[in-house]
């Protein structure tokens, strides 16, 4: 299993048009692959994000050719060493050397960690809801009719990135449209204090069909999130910042949130992402992982939620659901897995179960342009 060669793959897609959050407008779609091989052929993918040319650097110059010669079977001792060097760049290493051993075992990355609890996992259509449009509301309501359409049973929109007023008349523009019919998140991207926030709940306790609110507040007072959970009657959900497992549990200790959100691109790898979900699962908290960025990321995200025991008794409501971008990103498609009915069937075979798309990387491979200016 000596790690032969490693392939980098920085990708990179201008949108026809901005797209955002309360964070402001996003222009392009951006990811960064990795392909790793033994010198007996065995391969595995990974993926992460951060600045191109940032990444790209550190792989070449550094991550690749200390990896070089090593043996994959070492995934721990040598994703930590990567983890002090860019942590976002040892989510990568971490996924590519996970596939390689579940390969070389002739397992699946479930079976490789124990096994699936079920086969498959739900999904809700993730939007990023405003635009530079005049009629912002309208399309952002087409856009979520488009997703009805393709049989999603929720949705997440943005708010805070408006006034209160202006959100609110969206997000009853919406409720009026999908007449409680799909389930709907709320995601402020932190943009409230303690008032702001408290200002919703009297639509929220009038709303059934409400999944969570998603990170009102900045999470570093934690005393003010007790409270506000306190004073809402929907859950609360946050923490995909989060950068370790470690790092949630003050949220857990002080019960700040109803749901925690890690993320694999923003943390240290597959492993501690998992360690956070069974963290999670010690706290009696549910978890539903973020997923904004990469297909291949995402796919990793659905088979921890395969592999983790179910939060509750009640069988319809056994796991938890994981963020489905449907925004305009020729990514999604880098790994060929599609929501039906409102949930993914987890793929079976060995490794991860399906065959990166290939073509699609080449057809976006950076070419080194200073996109950022």
């Amino acid at each position: 299993m000596q790690i032969e060669k490693i392939e980098t793959f920085p990708l990179l897609h201008r949108l026809a048009a901005p797209y955002g959050d309360a964070n402001g407008p996003k222009k392009y779609r951006s990811c960064y692959l990795i392909r790793i091989t033994t010198k007996s052929g065995v391969d595995g993918w990974g993926e992460c994000i951060d600045w191109l040319p940032a990444l790209h650097v550190g792989f070449t110059e550094r991550i690749i050719p200390y990896l070089i010669g090593k043996s994959a079977a070492d995934r721990l001792p040598l994703v930590s060493v990567i983890q002090k060097w860019h942590k976002r760049a040892a989510a990568a290493v971490s996924m590519a050397l996970t596939e390689i051993v579940a390969k070389s075992a002739r397992l699946s990355v479930c079976d490789l960690w124990g096994g699936k609890w079920r086969d498959r996992i739900p999904v809700y259509a993730s939007f990023q809801s405003y635009s530079d449009r005049d009629d912002w509301i309208g399309h952002s309501l087409q856009l979520v009719e488009g997703a009805i359409q393709k049989e999603f049973r929720a949705v997440k929109v943005k708010i805070g990135g408006r006034t209160f007023q202006d959100d609110l008349t969206h997000i009853q523009s919406l409720q009026k449209m999908i007449e409680e019919r799909i389930s709907l998140i709320l995601d402020a991207n932190q943009s409230y204090d303690m008032a702001a926030s408290r200002k919703w709940e009297p639509y929220l306790s009038n709303w059934a069909n409400l999944l969570w609110l998603e990170e009102p507040m900045p999470l570093n007072n934690l005393p003010e999130y007790k409270l506000l959970r306190a004073s809402l009657s929907v859950p609360i959900a946050g923490g995909e910042n989060i950068k370790s497992a470690k790092q949630f549990l003050p949220i857990l200790n002080e019960n700040a949130l109803d749901i925690i959100q890690p993320d694999i691109l923003h943390g240290t790898g597959i492993d501690d992402f998992r360690d956070a979900l069974q963290l999670a699962r010690h706290f009696e908290v549910r978890v539903s992982p973020h997923s904004y960025d990469g297909a291949l990321s995402r796919l990793y995200m659905l088979f921890a939620q395969a592999s983790l025991a179910p939060w509750t008794k009640m069988n319809a409501e056994n796991i938890e659901p994981v963020e489905w971008d449907v925004m305009e990103n020729p990514f999604s498609e880098l790994v060929p897995v599609t929501p039906s009915g409102g949930s993914v069937s987890i793929p079976g075979g060995i490794g991860i179960g399906v065959e990166i798309n290939t073509d699609l990387l080449q057809a976006y491979l950076w070419d080194g342009s200073a996109y950022w200016q």
